[in-house]
């Protein structure tokens, strides 16, 4: 059982907490002004080293502070020289990719006590979690981060019981942080957002994705291309699939899609997209698993981008 008396203090002092850091950091983000859990609002219940349930309305300010504050973290190495190791020939890793998570791992890891954590730069696994789990890209977009191009972003999900529960994405540079619980909708900063009203393909934006090994999958690659360019408004490639899918949570995209992605890539931002309204499968229209090729949409356009898409799976 919860002991509400120590929930109550947690509650006063988190208050005081974001009062001070927002007075101490003007321009940042601080969510003090939360939208009221809607009528039927989910319960996460989580059974964690005493915890009997766990109310995503509490978590989800407190995660979306922390998430805040690492972006702090960017702003800080944005303007430093980076210090680049390659994991692979295009596979970079800097200091603040490690920086970034540390402090990450070490917040979270108070805010739901006995959870796991699966982050890009400290797991061999990428795997479905069996069990409560933090979900963590420190910095998606790392090459953007190299060369100082804005979209570069921080992706934090958590995962309980099979699926994803609360996904935030911070774009520091930019200062837009999405975030979306599951049963309360998608949000940028303060703002609730929808995916796009567009229905045909003619008018659609699409994003896409890279894998690191091109090289080897370049046909596959090419071959949606292909498909796509042809029809579709236009094509863009930003670099982080975090920020891609926050961008068709709020209809700046109406569909994504790339192959080779990690859990990290995209946990938070599939429930950001289906929380706004839209769509994430693979490219069969099936339910996604881990290691399978993602397609998110506006969902208007899902069946479409199926049909042109499916078979090159």
């Amino acid at each position: 059982m919860i002991n509400f008396f120590i929930l109550y203090k947690e509650y006063i002092a988190l208050g005081l907490f974001n009062v001070a850091w927002t007075m101490g950091n003007r321009n940042a983000f601080s969510p003090l002004l939360w939208p009221e859990r809607p009528a039927g609002g989910h319960i996460l219940s989580a059974n964690v080293q005493g915890f009997a349930m766990i109310d995503v309305n509490s978590i989800r300010k407190r995660c979306v502070d922390i998430v805040l504050q690492s972006g702090e973290i960017v702003r800080e190495h944005w303007f430093q020289p980076s210090n680049v190791r390659h994991k692979g020939s295009i596979d970079l890793v800097t200091q603040t990719d490690l920086a970034v998570e540390n402090f990450l791992k070490e917040k979270l890891a108070d805010l739901v006590p006995g959870a796991c954590f699966l982050a890009e730069e400290s797991s061999q696994e990428d795997s479905a979690p069996k069990d409560t789990c933090w979900i963590i890209d420190p910095v998606d977009g790392t090459t953007n981060l190299v060369h100082r191009i804005p979209q570069v972003g921080t992706s934090v999900a958590l995962w309980h019981q099979g699926r994803v529960e609360l996904g935030v994405v911070n774009v520091p540079m930019l200062r837009r942080c999405y975030w979306a619980a599951r049963g309360y909708g998608a949000f940028c900063n303060d703002s609730r957002i929808a995916v796009s009203g567009v229905d045909s393909l003619g008018d659609a934006l699409v994003g896409t994705g890279f894998p690191y090994d091109i090289a080897a999958r370049l046909p596959e690659v090419m071959e949606r291309l292909a498909l796509v360019l042809p029809i579709a408004q236009g094509v863009r490639r930003i670099g982080a699939a975090s920020i891609d899918l926050a961008y068709v949570a709020c209809g700046k995209l109406d569909i994504f899609y790339e192959a080779g992605l990690k859990p990290w890539d995209y946990a938070a931002g599939m429930l950001l997209v289906e929380e706004a309204g839209g769509r994430v499968s693979n490219l069969n229209g099936d339910p996604l698993q881990f290691g399978e090729p993602l397609l998110a949409s506006n969902g208007r356009l899902h069946a479409l981008a199926v049909d042109l898409l499916s078979s090159t799976n």
